[in-house]
């Protein structure tokens, strides 16, 4: 993989090394990286911020604030000449120094007190887990769903029916797990803050640069687990994940509305690499049938629940070039 940067390697090695990327974020991303900075005391850490080109002025302002720091010698900013999406932005930044561990961090995320120390300290305790999810609230408090199953043509079926039978049925294969999650079920978590060891990222590699923005993490603790590394969820290692600071997607799947393209390209590149071609159209069929299930809720006087608008569609994206374009031509 290539990496387009104007900033060399940082020489020294850290305990930790904390990746942001940038991209029209820099309030948001000053923000997050202030609040590592002031979780960092006594830890030997790091910081990298990558600037997806964002050419926005982000740069400028992200380059004055850093040289108004006290602790501007822990923050390195690196611009890439082109938008390589969340797995070849955190690539670069995690290939730009050696670190026993990463942490991959939205900009659209904070720290709260003592979550360095507390992760750090679960990764001590735990030698043979090889990436560490932490407690993710949102800004009003709640709980944020990080833990998850895998995705598969019978979690696409529960999916699409979201109806009582069919959900009882299929509960141990819906994807997304109740917190806090039980320690032996967790397949993966999101990575809008996950802590790596240094050994996991050697065994498993970078992030598939194939996936522009979303699923990737999916893929990659699919690859860690393979290469026998484990997930566990810190409980006490708190941070907070604004809604909808770094992206639309969310958002728009709140209101039923269409997902971008890049979204679906993402999920069929998902169910492609882990199921194959067949498995790819047997999930999406499987989901086009819950909504037939769905539809069935009209004779008991119950409402359909609604899919986003043009799902139906949006689900075939790229299905006979499962590995091709990924729409990371994103303005």
């Amino acid at each position: 993989m290539s990496v387009d940067v104007n900033t060399s390697k940082l020489s020294d090695t850290a305990q930790i090394l904390v990746s942001v990327i940038n991209y029209r974020t820099a309030e948001l991303t000053i923000q997050c990286v202030q609040s590592v900075l002031d979780d960092m005391q006594g830890i030997e850490g790091r910081v990298v911020i990558v600037d997806n080109a964002s050419n926005d002025g982000s740069v400028e302002k992200l380059r004055t604030w850093i040289s108004s720091l006290e602790q501007k010698e822990q923050v390195n900013l690196l611009e890439a000449t082109s938008n390589s999406g969340f797995s070849g932005g955190h690539n670069q930044g995690i290939l730009s120094q050696s670190a026993d561990f990463y942490l991959i961090l939205n900009s659209d995320a904070v720290l709260r007190p003592g979550f360095l120390s507390s992760m750090l300290n679960a990764a001590a305790q735990n030698p043979t887990i090889g990436l560490f999810a932490p407690k993710i609230e949102h800004d009003t408090g709640e709980v944020q769903t990080s833990c998850f199953r895998f995705h598969s043509p019978l979690s696409e079926l529960a999916r699409g029916a979201e109806s009582g039978p069919v959900s009882k049925l299929l509960r141990t294969r819906e994807v997304a797990l109740a917190m806090p999650p039980s320690p032996d079920s967790i397949e993966w978590a999101s990575f809008a803050c996950i802590l790596l060891r240094r050994e996991t990222w050697s065994d498993t590699g970078p992030m598939d640069t194939g996936y522009f923005l979303y699923f990737e993490d999916v893929e990659y603790c699919w690859r860690a687990r393979k290469a026998g590394w484990r997930i566990a969820y810190v409980q006490n290692a708190v941070g907070v994940h604004f809604r909808g600071g770094s992206g639309p997607v969310k958002s728009l799947a709140q209101e039923r509305k269409r997902l971008p393209r890049y979204y679906y390209a993402s999920r069929t590149r998902m169910l492609y690499q882990f199921y194959g071609w067949f498995g790819l159209v047997t999930a999406n069929l499987c989901w086009c049938f819950g909504r037939v299930v769905a539809r069935l809720r009209l004779l008991v006087g119950k409402s359909i629940p609604q899919s986003n608008r043009s799902e139906w569609r949006d689900i075939w994206t790229n299905v006979f070039s499962p590995l091709g374009n990924n729409y990371a031509k994103k303005d």
